[in-house]
Protein backbone atom coordinates (compact mmCIF):
# COMPACT_ATOMS: atom_id res chain seq x y z
CA UNK A 1 0.00 0.00 0.00
CA UNK A 2 2.72 2.53 1.17
CA UNK A 3 4.49 1.59 -2.13
CA UNK A 4 1.59 1.80 -4.57
CA UNK A 5 0.78 5.35 -2.82
CA UNK A 6 4.21 6.36 -3.61
CA UNK A 7 4.00 5.86 -6.89
CA UNK A 8 0.55 7.15 -7.18
CA UNK A 9 2.22 10.59 -6.03
CA UNK A 10 3.85 10.65 -9.02
CA UNK A 11 0.87 11.62 -10.98
CA UNK A 12 -1.15 13.37 -8.10
CA UNK A 13 1.26 14.80 -5.39
CA UNK A 14 -1.68 16.59 -3.99
CA UNK A 15 -3.91 14.33 -2.41
CA UNK A 16 -3.84 11.20 -0.22
CA UNK A 17 -4.67 8.02 -1.17
CA UNK A 18 -7.08 5.75 0.75
CA UNK A 19 -6.56 2.51 -0.28
CA UNK A 20 -4.97 0.59 -3.77
CA UNK A 21 -6.36 -2.60 -4.37
CA UNK A 22 -5.65 -5.34 -6.68
CA UNK A 23 -8.64 -4.91 -9.83
CA UNK A 24 -9.55 -6.62 -12.61
CA UNK A 25 -8.63 -10.00 -14.76
CA UNK A 26 -6.17 -8.96 -16.98
CA UNK A 27 -3.04 -11.56 -17.17
CA UNK A 28 -0.25 -9.22 -18.66
CA UNK A 29 -0.21 -5.55 -16.95
CA UNK A 30 -0.95 -5.22 -12.92
CA UNK A 31 -3.72 -3.22 -12.15
CA UNK A 32 -4.95 -1.21 -9.19
CA UNK A 33 -7.81 0.34 -8.16
CA UNK A 34 -7.70 3.56 -6.20
CA UNK A 35 -9.11 5.67 -4.33
CA UNK A 36 -8.38 8.61 -2.70
CA UNK A 37 -9.25 10.35 0.67
CA UNK A 38 -11.25 13.84 -0.60
CA UNK A 39 -12.65 12.65 -4.02
CA UNK A 40 -15.66 10.39 -4.99
CA UNK A 41 -13.34 9.70 -8.26
CA UNK A 42 -11.37 6.71 -8.49
CA UNK A 43 -8.43 5.92 -10.62
CA UNK A 44 -6.54 2.73 -12.22
CA UNK A 45 -2.80 2.86 -11.38
CA UNK A 46 -1.30 0.37 -13.37
CA UNK A 47 2.16 -1.77 -13.77
CA UNK A 48 2.89 -2.13 -17.50
CA UNK A 49 4.76 -5.47 -17.99
CA UNK A 50 7.82 -4.28 -20.11
CA UNK A 51 8.67 -7.45 -20.81
CA UNK A 52 5.64 -8.01 -23.22
CA UNK A 53 5.69 -4.46 -24.46
CA UNK A 54 9.80 -3.74 -24.38
CA UNK A 55 9.58 -0.53 -25.63
CA UNK A 56 7.17 1.48 -22.99
CA UNK A 57 7.90 5.18 -23.62
CA UNK A 58 6.41 4.76 -28.07
CA UNK A 59 3.26 2.39 -26.50
CA UNK A 60 2.57 5.55 -24.66
CA UNK A 61 3.15 7.78 -27.17
CA UNK A 62 0.96 5.40 -29.15
CA UNK A 63 -2.12 6.06 -26.74
CA UNK A 64 -1.61 9.66 -26.45
CA UNK A 65 -2.13 10.69 -30.18
CA UNK A 66 -5.12 8.33 -30.33
CA UNK A 67 -6.63 9.55 -27.55
CA UNK A 68 -6.15 13.05 -28.13
CA UNK A 69 -7.61 12.63 -31.55
CA UNK A 70 -10.40 10.58 -30.14
CA UNK A 71 -10.58 13.60 -27.17
CA UNK A 72 -10.93 16.22 -30.39
CA UNK A 73 -13.57 14.28 -32.17
CA UNK A 74 -16.10 13.77 -28.90
CA UNK A 75 -15.72 17.54 -27.88
CA UNK A 76 -17.21 18.11 -31.56
CA UNK A 77 -19.85 15.16 -31.28
CA UNK A 78 -23.41 15.83 -29.54
CA UNK A 79 -24.36 13.53 -26.77
CA UNK A 80 -20.18 12.54 -26.45
CA UNK A 81 -17.97 13.45 -23.42
CA UNK A 82 -14.46 12.78 -24.06
CA UNK A 83 -14.16 12.08 -19.89
CA UNK A 84 -16.45 8.86 -20.32
CA UNK A 85 -15.85 7.86 -24.09
CA UNK A 86 -12.28 7.85 -24.47
CA UNK A 87 -9.24 7.00 -21.72
CA UNK A 88 -7.80 9.91 -20.12
CA UNK A 89 -4.32 9.53 -18.58
CA UNK A 90 -2.44 11.67 -15.83
CA UNK A 91 0.96 12.95 -16.82
CA UNK A 92 3.95 12.27 -14.10
CA UNK A 93 5.67 15.23 -12.38
CA UNK A 94 8.28 14.64 -15.36
CA UNK A 95 5.48 15.34 -17.65
CA UNK A 96 5.67 12.20 -19.42
CA UNK A 97 2.48 9.71 -19.41
CA UNK A 98 4.48 7.03 -17.83
CA UNK A 99 6.76 6.84 -14.46
CA UNK A 100 9.67 4.34 -14.01
CA UNK A 101 10.62 3.33 -10.57
CA UNK A 102 13.51 2.59 -9.31
CA UNK A 103 13.63 -0.75 -10.13
CA UNK A 104 12.58 0.28 -14.06
CA UNK A 105 9.26 -1.00 -13.66
CA UNK A 106 6.75 1.63 -15.50
CA UNK A 107 3.47 2.70 -14.66
CA UNK A 108 0.96 4.73 -15.80
CA UNK A 109 -2.64 6.01 -13.92
CA UNK A 110 -5.63 6.85 -15.60
CA UNK A 111 -9.65 8.13 -14.25
CA UNK A 112 -11.95 5.30 -14.09
CA UNK A 113 -15.17 5.64 -16.42
CA UNK A 114 -18.36 5.53 -14.15
CA UNK A 115 -21.17 4.11 -14.29
CA UNK A 116 -19.53 1.52 -16.98
CA UNK A 117 -19.84 -2.36 -17.07
CA UNK A 118 -18.21 -5.28 -19.39
CA UNK A 119 -18.77 -8.76 -20.54
CA UNK A 120 -16.39 -11.29 -21.14
CA UNK A 121 -18.48 -13.17 -23.21
CA UNK A 122 -21.56 -12.11 -25.45
CA UNK A 123 -24.53 -13.31 -24.53
CA UNK A 124 -26.94 -11.65 -26.65
CA UNK A 125 -27.32 -10.17 -30.16
CA UNK A 126 -27.58 -6.62 -28.30
CA UNK A 127 -24.58 -7.03 -26.55
CA UNK A 128 -23.17 -7.81 -30.25
CA UNK A 129 -24.16 -5.25 -32.05
CA UNK A 130 -23.26 -3.18 -29.28
CA UNK A 131 -19.47 -4.35 -29.51
CA UNK A 132 -19.81 -3.73 -33.00
CA UNK A 133 -20.62 -0.41 -33.10
CA UNK A 134 -17.90 0.42 -30.42
CA UNK A 135 -15.09 -1.16 -32.59
CA UNK A 136 -16.74 0.79 -35.42
CA UNK A 137 -16.54 3.80 -33.98
CA UNK A 138 -13.43 3.32 -32.91
CA UNK A 139 -12.36 2.98 -36.56
CA UNK A 140 -14.37 5.52 -38.25
CA UNK A 141 -12.89 8.16 -35.73
CA UNK A 142 -9.32 7.54 -36.56
CA UNK A 143 -10.42 7.12 -40.00
CA UNK A 144 -8.41 10.48 -40.30
CA UNK A 145 -5.44 9.54 -37.79
CA UNK A 146 -2.49 8.52 -40.10
CA UNK A 147 -1.45 4.89 -39.23
CA UNK A 148 1.94 4.45 -40.01
CA UNK A 149 3.17 6.93 -37.90
CA UNK A 150 1.75 4.55 -34.94
CA UNK A 151 4.88 2.39 -33.57
CA UNK A 152 5.00 -1.23 -34.51
CA UNK A 153 4.22 -2.35 -30.69
CA UNK A 154 4.75 -6.01 -31.85
CA UNK A 155 6.56 -6.37 -35.36
CA UNK A 156 4.82 -8.74 -37.66
CA UNK A 157 1.81 -9.47 -34.73
CA UNK A 158 -0.60 -10.36 -37.98
CA UNK A 159 1.74 -10.82 -40.83
CA UNK A 160 0.58 -14.68 -41.86
CA UNK A 161 3.71 -15.14 -43.93
CA UNK A 162 6.21 -14.39 -41.06
CA UNK A 163 3.88 -16.66 -39.06
CA UNK A 164 3.67 -19.83 -41.31
CA UNK A 165 7.93 -19.58 -42.34
CA UNK A 166 7.83 -20.07 -38.49
CA UNK A 167 5.63 -22.66 -38.10
CA UNK A 168 7.37 -24.23 -41.12
CA UNK A 169 10.35 -24.33 -39.29
CA UNK A 170 9.45 -25.58 -36.23
CA UNK A 171 7.65 -28.62 -38.22
CA UNK A 172 11.25 -29.03 -39.91
CA UNK A 173 12.91 -29.17 -36.06
CA UNK A 174 10.52 -30.76 -34.15
CA UNK A 175 12.21 -30.24 -31.42
CA UNK A 176 9.50 -31.88 -29.04
CA UNK A 177 9.03 -34.69 -30.77
CA UNK A 178 5.03 -34.04 -31.12
CA UNK A 179 5.14 -33.76 -35.20
CA UNK A 180 3.61 -37.11 -35.50
CA UNK A 181 0.66 -36.04 -32.74
CA UNK A 182 -0.32 -32.88 -34.85
CA UNK A 183 -0.10 -34.11 -38.71
CA UNK A 184 -4.19 -33.53 -38.90
CA UNK A 185 -3.23 -29.91 -37.70
CA UNK A 186 -0.29 -29.56 -39.87
CA UNK A 187 -1.99 -30.35 -43.17
CA UNK A 188 -5.11 -28.49 -41.95
CA UNK A 189 -2.71 -25.51 -42.04
CA UNK A 190 -0.70 -26.44 -45.43
CA UNK A 191 -4.38 -27.15 -47.28
CA UNK A 192 -4.98 -23.78 -45.95
CA UNK A 193 -1.61 -21.79 -46.16
CA UNK A 194 -2.04 -20.14 -49.68
CA UNK A 195 -5.34 -18.55 -49.36
CA UNK A 196 -5.06 -17.14 -45.51
CA UNK A 197 -2.15 -15.02 -46.95
CA UNK A 198 -4.46 -13.06 -49.06
CA UNK A 199 -4.15 -9.63 -46.63
CA UNK A 200 -0.37 -9.99 -46.35
CA UNK A 201 -1.16 -10.19 -50.73
CA UNK A 202 -3.16 -7.33 -50.79
CA UNK A 203 -1.38 -5.06 -48.66
CA UNK A 204 1.76 -5.37 -50.42
CA UNK A 205 -0.40 -4.78 -53.85
CA UNK A 206 -1.31 -1.32 -52.23
CA UNK A 207 -4.98 -2.50 -52.50
CA UNK A 208 -6.01 -2.09 -48.68
CA UNK A 209 -5.31 0.89 -46.08
CA UNK A 210 -2.90 1.59 -43.75
CA UNK A 211 -5.28 2.44 -40.50
CA UNK A 212 -5.44 2.68 -36.71
CA UNK A 213 -5.75 -1.17 -35.48
CA UNK A 214 -6.87 -2.06 -31.94
CA UNK A 215 -5.42 -5.64 -32.71
CA UNK A 216 -7.75 -7.36 -29.24
CA UNK A 217 -11.26 -6.94 -29.71
CA UNK A 218 -12.35 -9.16 -27.52
CA UNK A 219 -15.94 -7.79 -25.98
CA UNK A 220 -14.30 -7.19 -22.66
CA UNK A 221 -12.41 -3.86 -24.58
CA UNK A 222 -15.50 -2.19 -25.00
CA UNK A 223 -17.26 -0.37 -22.21
CA UNK A 224 -21.00 -0.19 -22.56
CA UNK A 225 -23.32 2.27 -20.28
CA UNK A 226 -26.10 1.44 -18.17
CA UNK A 227 -27.93 0.97 -20.91
CA UNK A 228 -25.92 -1.24 -22.60
CA UNK A 229 -24.47 0.90 -25.18
CA UNK A 230 -21.47 1.08 -26.48
CA UNK A 231 -19.11 4.01 -24.70
CA UNK A 232 -15.99 3.27 -24.61
CA UNK A 233 -12.65 0.92 -26.19
CA UNK A 234 -10.22 0.66 -23.41
CA UNK A 235 -6.61 -1.76 -23.44
CA UNK A 236 -5.24 0.30 -26.02
CA UNK A 237 -1.76 -1.42 -25.37
CA UNK A 238 -1.67 -3.12 -29.04
CA UNK A 239 -2.80 -0.30 -31.19
CA UNK A 240 -0.59 -0.08 -34.30
CA UNK A 241 -0.59 0.31 -37.63
CA UNK A 242 -2.72 -2.31 -39.70
CA UNK A 243 -5.59 -3.56 -41.42
CA UNK A 244 -9.30 -2.80 -40.38
CA UNK A 245 -9.60 -7.02 -41.04
CA UNK A 246 -6.93 -7.66 -37.87
CA UNK A 247 -9.94 -5.77 -35.74
CA UNK A 248 -13.54 -7.11 -37.50
CA UNK A 249 -11.71 -10.66 -38.08
CA UNK A 250 -10.48 -10.93 -34.47
CA UNK A 251 -14.25 -9.37 -32.51
CA UNK A 252 -15.68 -12.14 -34.82
CA UNK A 253 -13.78 -14.49 -33.46
CA UNK A 254 -14.09 -14.28 -30.19
CA UNK A 255 -17.43 -13.17 -29.74
CA UNK A 256 -18.87 -15.57 -32.52
CA UNK A 257 -17.57 -18.81 -30.85
CA UNK A 258 -20.49 -20.83 -29.25
CA UNK A 259 -17.69 -22.72 -27.40
CA UNK A 260 -14.50 -21.47 -25.60
CA UNK A 261 -11.38 -20.74 -27.35
CA UNK A 262 -9.53 -24.39 -25.86
CA UNK A 263 -12.57 -26.38 -25.44
CA UNK A 264 -12.36 -29.80 -25.35
CA UNK A 265 -15.19 -30.64 -26.68
CA UNK A 266 -15.34 -29.55 -30.43
CA UNK A 267 -18.98 -30.55 -30.90
CA UNK A 268 -19.51 -27.02 -28.85
CA UNK A 269 -17.17 -24.89 -31.22
CA UNK A 270 -19.49 -23.24 -33.85
CA UNK A 271 -19.96 -19.57 -35.08
CA UNK A 272 -23.02 -18.30 -34.16
CA UNK A 273 -24.70 -16.80 -37.96
CA UNK A 274 -27.06 -14.47 -35.46
CA UNK A 275 -24.51 -13.13 -33.36
CA UNK A 276 -22.01 -12.42 -36.64
CA UNK A 277 -24.90 -10.85 -37.96
CA UNK A 278 -25.79 -8.52 -34.97
CA UNK A 279 -22.09 -7.81 -34.80
CA UNK A 280 -21.57 -7.17 -38.29
CA UNK A 281 -24.23 -4.53 -38.25
CA UNK A 282 -23.32 -2.75 -35.67
CA UNK A 283 -19.53 -2.55 -37.30
CA UNK A 284 -20.82 -1.31 -40.28
CA UNK A 285 -23.26 0.94 -39.15
CA UNK A 286 -20.11 2.94 -38.14
CA UNK A 287 -17.71 1.75 -41.16
CA UNK A 288 -19.68 1.26 -44.16
CA UNK A 289 -18.96 5.02 -45.13
CA UNK A 290 -15.13 5.29 -44.49
CA UNK A 291 -14.37 1.73 -45.71
CA UNK A 292 -12.97 0.86 -49.14
CA UNK A 293 -15.17 -1.55 -51.53
CA UNK A 294 -12.22 -3.93 -51.38
CA UNK A 295 -11.95 -3.57 -47.43
CA UNK A 296 -15.58 -4.47 -47.02
CA UNK A 297 -15.73 -7.17 -49.84
CA UNK A 298 -12.63 -9.10 -47.47
CA UNK A 299 -14.38 -8.40 -44.01
CA UNK A 300 -16.26 -12.09 -44.45
CA UNK A 301 -12.67 -13.57 -45.25
CA UNK A 302 -10.99 -11.68 -42.42
CA UNK A 303 -12.94 -13.61 -39.90
CA UNK A 304 -11.10 -17.04 -41.03
CA UNK A 305 -7.62 -15.33 -41.15
CA UNK A 306 -7.53 -14.27 -37.97
CA UNK A 307 -9.55 -17.46 -36.87
CA UNK A 308 -6.18 -19.29 -38.02
CA UNK A 309 -3.78 -17.52 -37.30
CA UNK A 310 -4.22 -17.74 -33.58
CA UNK A 311 -4.62 -21.66 -34.48
CA UNK A 312 -1.25 -21.31 -36.35
CA UNK A 313 0.23 -19.32 -32.98
CA UNK A 314 -1.21 -22.20 -30.73
CA UNK A 315 -0.03 -25.11 -32.73
CA UNK A 316 3.46 -23.75 -33.48
CA UNK A 317 3.81 -23.22 -29.56
CA UNK A 318 2.66 -26.78 -29.08
CA UNK A 319 5.56 -28.27 -31.55
CA UNK A 320 8.45 -25.90 -30.67
CA UNK A 321 7.39 -27.35 -26.54
CA UNK A 322 4.77 -24.56 -25.31
CA UNK A 323 7.30 -20.97 -24.47
CA UNK A 324 4.78 -18.85 -25.51
CA UNK A 325 1.28 -18.83 -23.94
CA UNK A 326 1.04 -20.25 -20.77
CA UNK A 327 -0.71 -23.88 -20.50
CA UNK A 328 -2.53 -26.26 -17.64
CA UNK A 329 -1.34 -29.59 -19.33
CA UNK A 330 0.54 -31.16 -21.80
CA UNK A 331 -1.71 -30.95 -24.39
CA UNK A 332 -3.50 -27.74 -23.87
CA UNK A 333 -1.71 -26.29 -27.01
CA UNK A 334 -2.77 -28.57 -29.05
CA UNK A 335 -6.61 -28.69 -27.82
CA UNK A 336 -6.21 -25.29 -28.41
CA UNK A 337 -5.68 -25.17 -32.00
CA UNK A 338 -7.83 -27.78 -32.78
CA UNK A 339 -10.61 -25.66 -31.10
CA UNK A 340 -9.70 -22.71 -33.66
CA UNK A 341 -9.41 -24.29 -36.79
CA UNK A 342 -13.21 -26.54 -36.09
CA UNK A 343 -13.66 -22.49 -35.50
CA UNK A 344 -12.80 -21.75 -39.16
CA UNK A 345 -14.36 -25.17 -40.62
CA UNK A 346 -17.38 -23.63 -39.00
CA UNK A 347 -16.89 -20.08 -40.72
CA UNK A 348 -15.89 -22.23 -44.03
CA UNK A 349 -19.54 -23.85 -43.93
CA UNK A 350 -21.39 -20.29 -43.27
CA UNK A 351 -19.05 -18.57 -45.63
CA UNK A 352 -21.84 -17.64 -48.81
CA UNK A 353 -24.23 -16.63 -45.76
CA UNK A 354 -21.35 -14.66 -43.79
CA UNK A 355 -20.57 -12.65 -47.21
CA UNK A 356 -24.88 -11.84 -47.90
CA UNK A 357 -25.05 -10.43 -44.36
CA UNK A 358 -22.11 -7.88 -45.11
CA UNK A 359 -23.21 -7.20 -48.35
CA UNK A 360 -26.81 -6.14 -47.06
CA UNK A 361 -25.33 -4.40 -43.86
CA UNK A 362 -23.43 -2.27 -46.86
CA UNK A 363 -26.46 -1.67 -48.62
CA UNK A 364 -28.29 -0.54 -45.48
CA UNK A 365 -25.44 1.85 -44.21
CA UNK A 366 -24.27 3.33 -46.99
Amino acid sequence: MNNLSRIFHQFRSDVKVKSAISYGSGHINDTYLVTLEDEKTTYILQRVNHQIFPNVPELMRNIDGVTQHLRNKFQELPHKDPQKNTLTFFPASSGLLYYQDEEGNYWRAMETITPAKSYDQVETTAQAFQAGVGIGEFQALLSDFDGSKLYEIIPDFHNMETRLATFRETVKADVSGRVRLSQKEIDFVEDRAELMQTLVRLGKEGKLPIRVTHNDTKINNVLLDENDEALCVIDLDTVMPGFVHYDFGDAIRTSTNTGAEDDKDLNNVEMDILLFKAYTEGFLSKTADILTPIEIEYLPLSARIMTFIIGLRFITDYLDGDNYFKTHHEHHNLQRARAQFKLVESMERQFEDMKAVVENATLINQ
